[in-house]
């Protein structure tokens, strides 16, 4: 059986690989998230979830590693994650009373085939009208710091959605269906 690693230090994303059952070790991958001018979403998720397993992957030598990258696109506006209160602010004014997409990649690198798998998924989240002192309260509640979009759709935002289309999974950050289609193309089996 193949190694497995976790590029990232997401407590989310460590639960939903347990869901999976599957055995992995954490190796953060810190990069600084960069978007390029004009590229598609679902390329820049991809990118940044390939940099974040080739950050990780250069610290070991055999095994698979696993990159994602969660972003939000409003208004085709790319959210990545707001740094201070302030940030979170602006992206939850955005965010109000209207659709967004989420945007998951992920990357997984074999380093004993030099196999690279790359994909990703999209889900609409609707968001109802907030009002300001919701979007204060939230923010001091310190859950947005951190989190694409500045939200946590399986926390204290959950009352802010008013439906989302597509994988529920994707807007927390691992997207478990297309990971699982991956993990069974580079022969890691899911119990």
């Amino acid at each position: 059986m193949k190694k497995f690693y976790l590029a990232s230090a997401s407590p989310r994303r460590k639960q939903l690989l347990k869901l999976l059952g599957v055995e992995y070790t954490v190796v953060p991958s810190r990069i600084k998230e960069i978007f390029l001018p004009g590229e598609l979403p679902e390329m820049a998720c991809q990118r940044l979830a390939l940099d974040k397993a080739i950050h990780a992957a250069s610290k070991l030598k055999e095994g698979v590693v696993l990159g994602c990258d969660t972003i939000v696109v409003v208004d085709s506006d790319i959210l990545g994650k707001p740094r201070n209160p302030e940030e979170a602010i602006f992206m939850l004014r955005k965010l109000s009373g209207k659709r967004h997409m989420v945007y998951t990649g992920l990357a997984l690198l074999d380093l004993e085939n030099s196999e690279i798998l790359t994909d990703y998924e999209c889900t609409s989240v609707y968001f109802r009208e907030l009002d300001e002192e919701e979007i204060t309260n939230y923010v001091k509640s310190g859950e947005p710091i951190g989190k694409a979009g500045a939200y946590a759709i399986q926390g204290k935002a959950a009352i802010f959605v008013e439906r989302i289309e597509g994988c529920f999974y994707n807007v927390i950050g691992l997207p478990l269906y297309r990971l699982h289609m991956l993990l069974k193309k580079i022969g890691i089996k899911v119990k």
